[in-house]
């Protein structure tokens, strides 16, 4: 298997070696040596202008929703202190003949990788920059989707785009489906990954897992992620300032046993499978809850193939609000610099899931409303993908 970094270092065209040539970019931009594009790409005569850092920066050190700011003389940060950071200014990209594009996404809509893709690709267009992404594997597979799709009002950071919750798509054929279908136009080439197929889990082949972000240590965390980051939306914690994020969730006024016993009982009543639950106690280190002891449970997988993480969040939201709902709440600060929707809202891409779960409408009854919309949204994305 080879990464679109790789592949592109094979063949790197003549015309790159005279060109002005930035780079977005993070610690996932390796090759199978973890060698890293800023250092192979020089070597192969590519003279790098300038290095863009998306949220967690250039070397993924930064926590979530903290402020990056330049870190060097020819690195632009592109999450500041406010919303317009997201977005890089015309100037930062006017200069420059082709803008390559190499991070590794882990597959889950809110991960703001693919917007600051659409971002660049926006802007990009005005300047007449060409956008060149250096495509890599979904790595939760390109197969299996879940979850709704974004409406109108609804768009932010972590929902930027019309797709489904877990899209099943890679960088490249995300980069195609915004400029086909959301209004993005700039010259775009995708540097496809070699010998990946859509089926295939990110350890199906032999590329190097690095932490896309600092709380995605492992391929199992990615797995998880596409209903554990709902937690987010909540009082809860979703166990970042601990060792197992998303693996751990909890709160000081959650009892683990009661917890674990609702927790297995929704996911039997869904029909739910493919995980187990542990009672659990922790203390994060910082963030929701820091230094204080939390009850909760810790998620196991235990069929990656059969178990779906969007129910499974729904599964561990709706436990935590029976077994304390007095305490229970959702998140009503400032989420990726936005205060209305809710994050929680911002998160699903509308209001509907939040409604269901107080309504207590059926967890699979909600799921099931959100096929048809997905299943007009296939045809876009089917025109779009790029590996079989």
């Amino acid at each position: 298997m080879l990464s679109g970094l790789e592949h592109f270092l094979g063949q790197v065209p003549t015309t790159y070696k005279n060109a002005r040539v930035g780079l977005c970019c993070n610690p996932t931009a390796v090759d199978r040596q973890l060698r890293h594009a800023i250092e192979l790409l020089p070597e192969a005569g590519v003279r790098l202008s300038r290095i863009f850092g998306p949220e967690h920066g250039v070397f993924a050190a930064a926590q979530d929703m903290i402020s990056v700011h330049d870190e060097g003389p020819e690195v632009v940060s592109l999450y500041g202190n406010d919303e317009a950071s997201l977005h890089p200014t015309p100037e930062s990209l006017a200069d420059l003949d082709v803008l390559l594009f190499d991070i590794q996404d882990i597959g889950a809509r809110y991960y703001t990788y693919q917007a600051t893709l659409g971002f660049m690709m926006e802007v990009a267009g005005k300047v007449d920059t060409k956008v060149v992404v250096l495509d890599r594997p979904n790595p939760i597979n390109g197969v299996d989707m879940e979850g709704n799709i974004v409406l109108p009002g609804f768009e932010s950071f972590v929902s930027a785009y019309p797709l489904a919750i877990r899209h099943g798509m890679t960088m490249g054929e995300m980069a195609r489906y915004f400029q086909r279908y959301c209004g993005l136009e700039c010259e775009l080439e995708v540097v496809q990954c070699q010998g990946w197929r859509r089926d295939q889990w990110f350890d199906d082949g032999d590329l190097p897992w690095v932490l896309p972000s600092p709380n995605m240590p492992t391929l199992d965390t990615a797995i998880i992620y596409p209903g554990m980051c709902l937690i987010e939306g909540t009082n809860l914690s979703e166990g970042r300032g601990t060792t197992r994020p998303f693996h751990l969730i909890g709160a000081p006024w959650l009892d683990p046993d009661k917890m674990v016993r609702l927790c297995r009982q929704g996911a039997e009543d869904c029909g739910l499978t493919g995980v187990g639950f542990r009672a659990a106690s922790f203390e994060p280190q910082f963030q929701k809850h820091a230094g204080q002891l939390c009850g909760g449970v810790e998620l196991h997988i235990q069929d990656r193939n059969a178990l779906e993480s969007v129910l499974l969040g729904l599964v561990v939201i709706e436990a935590a609000m029976r077994c304390n709902p007095d305490a229970f709440a959702w998140r009503t600060e400032t989420y990726e610099y936005v205060d209305d929707p809710i994050a929680i809202d911002l998160l699903f891409g509308s209001a509907e899931g939040r409604v269901a779960l107080e309504s207590r409408v059926s967890l699979r009854e909600l799921t099931k409303s959100w096929e048809a919309p997905r299943l007009d949204w296939l045809p876009k994305r089917a025109r779009c993908l790029l590996y079989e």
